[in-house]
């Protein structure tokens, strides 16, 4: 399976792929309980962040464009896209507070030293069980090892054994008010004593996406 480094043509197909993945989950519907509303306000929310991987990370996808990978390089702080409350307001309306929430609850468990923050692994529904997240893990492993940091992530509970296969260990669970339970995993580096720590009050969370499918 072919997997090639996303190009800004490709944005919108990306954006589409991630919110076709994240719709069905218990986590888009606490975050989006109109189902009117869900893919519309998942699709807005989630080319934010997409448009801002392409600045402050890295997306890869695979050559049919059924799955993508969506990280952030953590080696300092990075800043939230422009004017994130605005954009995030016009495109959540009234759920952007349990986007904000869950980025709040989310910030404490993030690692506090530079480290890769996996924050989607996402295949479109028709294309699951058929190895594009396997591939995409093989892939996004061997680029780890290059780069030597840690990863960090959150899934659902269904998640966990295939990232688990991939270096990944559990942390402490995260259960959002009156909604499903997310799983925070982490892969050390070969060499954690090389990290240095930064200051976490200034993390950014990218962590609400989390989409492993």
């Amino acid at each position: 399976m072919h997997i090639h480094a996303a190009r800004s043509t490709e944005k919108d197909e990306i954006v589409a792929l991630i919110a076709d993945a994240l719709h069905p989950s218990p986590l888009a519907a606490w975050l989006v309980p109109d189902p009117e509303q869900r893919q519309k306000v998942l699709t807005d929310v989630v080319a934010i962040w997409v448009e801002h991987a392409m600045f402050c990370g890295d997306i890869h996808l695979t050559d049919d464009l059924t799955a993508a990978t969506v990280g952030f390089h953590r080696y300092r702080p990075i800043p939230p896209p422009a004017n994130y409350r605005v954009r995030l307001t016009d495109a959540a309306g009234s759920h952007a507070d349990r986007f904000t929430t869950l980025e709040a609850l989310l910030a404490d468990r993030q690692p506090t030293e530079p480290h890769y923050h996996l924050a989607f692994l996402a295949v479109r529904p028709h294309a699951q069980r058929a190895g594009r997240a396997t591939a995409l893990l093989a892939h996004h492993r061997s680029r780890l090892d290059r780069i030597d940091l840690p990863s960090w992530s959150t899934t659902p509970a269904g998640g966990k054994p295939l990232l688990a296969r991939y270096g990944y260990t559990p942390r402490p669970l995260i259960t959002l008010p009156d909604g499903p339970t997310l799983h925070p995993m982490r892969r050390n580096s070969h060499r954690r004593s090389s990290a240095m720590p930064i200051n976490s009050a200034r993390l950014v969370d990218h962590r609400w996406q989390d989409s492993h499918t």
